[in-house]
């Protein structure tokens, strides 16, 4: 097996791996590194999910990176369009010739005597290995392999066709047919407008509703700022507006959630009108935040409900029938399609197998030091984004420390950085690494999650403003434990990484 060597091997070339491979080139222009993707393509969420309308349910000024200003006129983007920004990113810097295409990572195991990890890679059929001094997770936070679809009785029997929005049928004609999209969250409301034209009819069908907010597709200010300042300072400023107004209205949903909830039901009954049943159909049980909003651009969800080309059902399913749906009120819907916009399901680090000496790590017996490394793993770096704001604002914050900290090791001639708990810090009571979120993709794998505990590092925040301080400026020294263990003889690399 050819065993290669890197400074930095990052698992993943979606939106975070090549941010993460750009922070490399520019901030540790000497390191060595190579990004591993299991899929023939970058661009992980954006090249994987094709099915209509697919969209940002976030800002481009905020889910884009902080060193490439978003100079597109709409801010809620499409798929396509994410994508060609991302593609165009790797190519500037350089990045997308350290890609390994089809390199699908199975395992990583850590030997304390070399200070290195070993990653077993799948690729052609064969099994290969590469080493590394930091290994720099960025395979995002679900599985590729399938999405979420719970059981539906009697869906063998259902003569239309099912499919699921992770998988798209390229093939798939709507036109002219009776479609069921079961779901309430932004693939849904995204699927349903975006399909309403063409379909005989669409429906949604949820169990209970979402907060649903709408947006326009493009940032006024941001495409006027553009007309008299240079797209960078322009595209900052657009990202402090965005990124305060995210936090303050974030904020308010803890400290007033019933006037924010107050405010978005409003908003949708100004859009569907006095006689629309907003209580059954948009008002959901817990507070705004409580599980993520709902954006939709230019009210188009809206937009297909009033003109009558779509409409929502809140019902719980019994069966599936040969032609259709039938729901727990007695009503049916019939479908010629059946799109299940059941959701996710999470991963934990990739589905990968780690190990340390020998032993399997269980990721969920360690706390996180500060949402993105674990006590007692060296030289290990995950990254997860925000749920109540645009992934990339941490994906971007956590690729600024992973260098940060790799300078510093480099300074101080260390090769092993281990986030360790101090005397008392065993007994923090353990909570959940993402608490008070009740989504259930989250809720049905928080058990196989890392910890946080009741103080720093040893939390994961969630918190945008917060966390530019702590992950910039903050002290190095607050759990993290830099050793030299004497050098050992490691297996040299076969094979440079790409220049």
């Amino acid at each position: 097996m050819a065993q290669q060597h890197f400074d930095v091997l990052i698992v993943g070339a979606g939106l975070s791996g090549v941010g993460a491979g750009v922070h490399l080139h520019e901030r540790c222009p000497g390191k060595s590194y190579a990004i591993l993707e299991a899929r023939q393509s970058m661009g992980g969420t954006w090249d994987l999910f094709r099915y209509p309308g697919i969209r940002s349910d976030s800002d481009m000024h905020t889910l884009g990176y902080s060193f490439k200003p978003w100079t597109e006129a709409k801010s809620i983007a499409d798929g396509p369009a994410i994508l060609k920004y991302v593609k165009q990113t790797a190519a500037e810097y350089g990045v997308d010739k350290h890609i390994r295409y089809g390199h699908s990572v199975k395992s990583a195991a850590w030997s304390s005597a070399t200070s290195t990890w070993t990653v077993s890679v799948e690729h052609d059929g064969a099994v290969s290995e590469f080493t590394c001094n930091f290994l720099y997770m960025c395979a995002g936070y679900y599985s590729y392999a399938q999405g979420y679809t719970p059981e539906f009785a009697g869906a063998e029997t259902f003569k239309g066709r099912i499919v699921h929005p992770q998988f798209w049928p390229q093939d798939l004609d709507y036109a002219g047919k009776k479609v069921v999209v079961i779901g309430s969250g932004a693939t849904a409301m995204t699927l349903v407008p975006a399909m309403a034209d063409t379909a005989a009819s669409i429906t949604m069908l949820q169990r209970s509703p979402t907060y649903v907010v709408s947006r326009p597709a493009q940032d006024a200010i941001a495409n006027r700022l553009r007309t008299f300042l240079p797209n960078k300072w322009a595209y900052a400023l657009t990202r402090l507006k965005n990124t305060t107004m995210q936090q303050y209205i974030y904020r308010q949903t803890r400290t007033q959630p019933a006037k924010v909830k107050a405010a978005i039901l409003a908003g949708v009954r100004q859009e569907l009108g006095p006689d629309y049943d907003v209580e059954k159909h948009f008002t959901p049980s817990y507070n705004p935040w409580d599980q993520r909003l709902c954006l939709v651009p230019n009210s188009d969800l809206f937009a297909s409900i009033r003109s009558g080309k779509a409409k929502v059902v809140t019902d719980h399913i019994e069966a599936t029938t040969e032609t259709g749906i039938k729901l727990k009120s007695g009503e049916t819907l019939d479908a010629d399609i059946i799109v299940t916009a059941t959701g996710l399901n999470m991963a934990v680090l990739g589905e990968m197998a780690f190990s340390m000496d020998g032993a399997p790590i269980d990721f969920s017996q360690t706390f996180t030091y500060k949402g993105m490394m674990y006590s007692g793993v060296p030289n290990l770096i995950s990254t997860f984004g925000y749920i109540n704001a645009s992934w990339t604002l941490r994906a971007d914050l956590i690729a600024e420390f992973t260098c940060r900290l790799l300078n510093h090791m480099d300074k101080t001639k260390t090769r092993q950085v281990t986030p360790t708990l101090r005397a008392g810090e065993e007994a923090m009571p353990k909570r959940f690494f993402i608490a008070d979120f009740s989504a259930g993709y989250m809720q049905r794998v928080l058990e196989k999650f890392p910890r946080q505990g009741d103080r720093m590092p040893w939390m994961n925040p969630q918190d945008y403003g917060r966390d530019k301080a702590m992950i910039r400026t903050g002290s190095l020294d607050d759990g993290l434990v830099f050793a030299n263990p004497p050098a050992a003889a490691r297996a040299e690399p076969l094979l440079q990484a790409a220049e």
